[in-house]
């Protein structure tokens, strides 16, 4: 964007969000000068203060539960709903009227995100939002927020970056797209947190992140936030002389954060007080767990404090009178937090998986195993073969795993030394296993603000400034293709796999597919099945799989859709050759044309259309 005057990166967080900027018009041999923006939001009723971070929560309340003005926001008289701050700590209170984790929601397959059902549970009175809805209501806030200390540089017109999980599915990164549509933000582009997360380290660098890391390293990026944990590897190469960073590998999309740690000592606090026969209700657990992420922060940060009390809210109006009193201890935090999320495990440990119940409530599809340290065995043993094509990276023969050199923490959760301590000790263990050197620990950024910092970097090194990270497409992509065969009892048509994006496949590139033809189903409902491979890294477009082993491909969402039949006849099948994009902001465009004709039918595996 030609016209703009800044850079903006917004982290669009699961319990919080940030807004950095870097102006755009300073010269290139100058010292990078960036700015957090302070986000003026409700702190309580009628106390409009400004915060480096806008909590990533929405607050619905009841028509009578406040004063006329105490909602009113200086761009917004007659704002009806609560967000940032306040919402957070009034949610603590009744939190069937709180919205959280709709950032977690936008990559849940089993719903639809576009339907309003949050908060769960909430009471008929309640007017509930979607997942959509409430990701939009944050982008909104952000830019009203901005527009009114920035009349005359308006955000719609300057370079925008946000902020996602690397393991976000193209569903997602698509309706994050569209959040940002709907707020107004059209401009915006995407860019991966753990890559954020580093472009912050090498800002802060000041140009001696060279002197940190040296070709033939492989920096191991773990992030770990309020509602996800994100790996990543970065390995270091040389061209024509200088460092080149490029991202290899990307983990899973594991919901496994913060929110997981204040449930589980919301449960040891559920448990103390039953032993006092005291029994909770839902409503009450979820304000608990609320209660449980400010007094572990205050235990974490503070190694003289020992105890925090906690007032767990009832229905009677005799809010003091009527709530349950206990208390949460360092020793319980430490015990839960590190034993029990960052255990001591062998390298060759899986995540452990139990057995599903046949019926759930609906929820989050947190991860079964809460142990990061298992899923970090299970990522570095997968990618083993990440460097491989590079030059200069060799494993040491009976290597297990992929051996980091570097480690960059990010995220809230790692604001605790203790943890970020335990991370590092078990993978030293591992390495020496291996006879390997132990790792390093880059240092020099800020955990809660470096994502969003990172950004807004991001948007000038976008002008032809500094290094680049070189990424593209996280997986390999494939497109189901159904083989045709007399009908059998019990038997279905055999599927191959249709390379359409090859890992690493740059955003903004397409990809025509070789001149092979099949035949396109129009005018009537069919189903496109797609899969995804984080490590068929030798894929290219094009390449037909007959068979692949379970762990290699993994299927995606299907997408029903019926294509319309145009100058043919429903359940005519047209023969067609396919040609493939990926878009500015990350998320995959599949077009078939056929072989004569004006029609053309597109098929988005970022959009996830779901049965009426």
């Amino acid at each position: 964007m030609v016209s703009a005057r800044y850079s903006i990166g917004i982290d669009l967080g699961t319990t919080h969000c940030v807004l950095s900027y870097v102006d755009l018009t300073q010269s290139e041999r100058e010292k990078v000068l960036q700015k957090v923006f302070p986000i003026s939001q409700l702190t309580a009723p009628g106390t409009l203060d400004d915060v480096t971070v806008l909590g990533s929560f929405l607050y619905l309340p009841h028509d009578s539960e406040f004063a006329a003005n105490d909602l009113t926001l200086p761009w917004n008289e007659k704002n009806q709903r609560v967000t940032g701050e306040f919402a957070r700590s009034r949610g603590i209170q009744t939190p069937i009227r709180l919205v959280s984790s709709a950032k977690s929601w936008l990559c849940h397959s089993g719903v639809d995100c576009r339907q309003a059902f949050l908060p769960l549970d909430a009471p008929s009175e309640v007017s509930p939002v979607s997942p959509l809805e409430a990701t939009t209501a944050y982008l909104s806030y952000l830019r009203e927020a901005w527009n009114h200390k920035n009349p005359d540089n308006p955000i719609e017109k300057q370079e925008v970056i946000i902020t996602i999980p690397a393991s976000f599915d193209p569903a997602a990164r698509d309706l994050t797209v569209v959040a940002a549509k709907d707020a107004g933000l059209s401009q915006a582009i995407l860019l991966e947190e753990p890559q954020a997360a580093l472009y912050s380290w090498i800002q802060a660098s000041e140009g001696q992140w060279r002197k940190q890391v040296c070709v033939g390293e492989v920096i191991l990026v773990v992030d770990m936030g309020g509602g996800t944990t994100d790996l990543s590897l970065i390995a270091v190469t040389e061209q024509d002389g200088d460092l080149v960073l490029n991202r290899v590998a990307v983990g899973d999309h594991i919901l496994l954060g913060g929110d997981n740690m204040d449930l589980a000592l919301a449960y040891v606090l559920k448990a103390k007080l039953a032993a006092e026969g005291k029994s909770l209700e839902n409503w009450q657990i979820q304000g608990l767990t609320h209660a449980c992420r400010v007094a572990k922060e205050q235990l974490l940060s503070d190694a003289e404090l020992n105890t925090i009390p906690i007032v767990v809210p009832s229905r009677t109006s005799k809010l003091i009178g009527g709530s349950l009193r206990t208390e949460l201890t360092r020793e319980e935090v430490i015990n839960v937090l590190v034993n029990g999320f960052f255990p001591q495990v062998e390298v060759t440990d899986k995540p452990q998986q139990r057995p599903r119940a046949a019926l759930t409530k609906i929820s989050l599809p947190y991860a079964q195993d809460p142990a990061v340290t298992r899923h970090l065995a299970a990522f570095l043993t997968r990618q083993i073969q990440a460097t491989a094509e590079l030059s200069g990276f060799n494993l040491p023969e009976g290597a297990r795993f992929l051996h980091p050199t570097a480690v960059l923490f990010n995220g809230g959760v790692f604001q605790s030394e203790l943890l970020a301590q335990r991370v590092e000790t078990v993978i030293n263990q591992w390495l020496a296993s291996d006879n390997a050197p132990p790792v390093r620990i880059l240092q020099g950024i800020d955990l809660e603000l470096a994502v969003g910092r990172g950004a807004a970097y991001y948007g000038y090194v976008r002008q032809g400034h500094g290094v680049r990270i070189r990424g593209g497409l996280a997986s390999a992509y494939y497109v189901g293709i159904e083989g045709a065969m007399p009908a059998v009892p019990g038997m279905e048509p055999p599927l191959e796999a249709l390379c359409v994006a090859p890992f690493g496949m740059e955003e903004g590139t397409e990809a025509r597919l070789p001149d092979q033809e099949f035949g396109l189903v129009v005018g009537e409902s069919v189903r496109f099945r797609f899969f995804g491979s984080s490590v068929r890294r030798e894929d290219q477009v094009g390449t037909l799989l007959e068979t692949w082993a379970d762990a290699e491909l993994v299927e995606l969402e299907a997408i029903e859709a019926t294509l319309p039949a145009d100058e043919y006849q429903p359940g005519d099948i047209v023969p067609v050759r396919l040609h493939a994009a990926v878009t500015e902001v990350g998320t995959l465009r599949l077009e078939a044309v056929p072989r004569q004709g004006q029609s053309r039918w597109q098929v988005e595996l970022n959009v996830r259309e779901r049965e009426k």
